[in-house]
């Protein structure tokens, strides 16, 4: 039997997701260092003491922004996969929409640039590894069970995906936005390469 929320718990909900949604537009426009939590409550039309009811602090709305942008990333890639009956195409399809994303200026902000800054290299890399390692590592898992790629050192493999990716996500991010469009195919072109090497002959 079905749960039903209380208007209580409705109305924490809907504070949250106000207060996070204010913190992404601000964290986005103005840097994690250039947004206080005054700035965010005060956008999210909620008092500061509501911010610091739902999260510890800036660093704490800090990471369910990055979480959010990183579920939304894992959402549009899996749809994408399943959108094709082909392993190899769903792969491709993929990378496309990987870089589309990377493109988009709120994710790039947030997730390449702001997120080392905000979480830390170390801490940062651990948000990344938490949602894209997996995704990696299906998509290997898939291609394997399909007979493109051999089951060889595949943990290697996975990392070595994850690390090109992330790259692209980085040279995207630092390539001013005339050239995005130059850097994006570079990229595309790069990473498809890249799958294509690992084909079983």
């Amino acid at each position: 039997m079905a749960t039903v929320k209380s208007r209580r718990e409705m109305y924490a909900e809907a504070t949250r997701a106000a207060i996070i949604e204010a913190a992404t537009t601000l964290f986005a426009e103005h840097g994690f260092a250039g947004t206080s939590l005054e700035d965010v409550a005060a956008t999210a039309q909620v008092t500061r003491g509501a911010v610091y009811h739902h999260f510890a602090g800036k660093l704490a709305l800090f990471e369910a922004v990055f979480d959010e942008q990183e579920m939304h990333m894992t959402e549009r890639i899996t749809a994408t996969v399943a959108e094709h009956d082909d392993p190899w195409e769903g792969s491709l399809a993929a990378i496309d929409t990987f870089l589309e994303l990377c493109s988009e200026p709120m994710y790039s902000k947030l997730v390449w640039q702001e997120g080392p800054a905000a979480l830390g290299l170390t801490g940062w890399k651990e948000c990344e590894e938490k949602y894209a390692i997996g995704l990696v590592k299906a998509s290997m898992t898939m291609l394997i069970d399909a007979g493109y790629i051999e089951p060889k050192a595949v943990d290697t493999t996975v990392k070595f995906v994850f690390q090109i990716f992330g790259a692209a996500g980085m040279a995207l991010a630092d390539t001013p936005d005339e050239d995005k469009p130059r850097m994006r195919a570079e990229c595309a072109d790069v990473m498809r390469r890249m799958l294509t090497g690992l084909r079983a002959p």
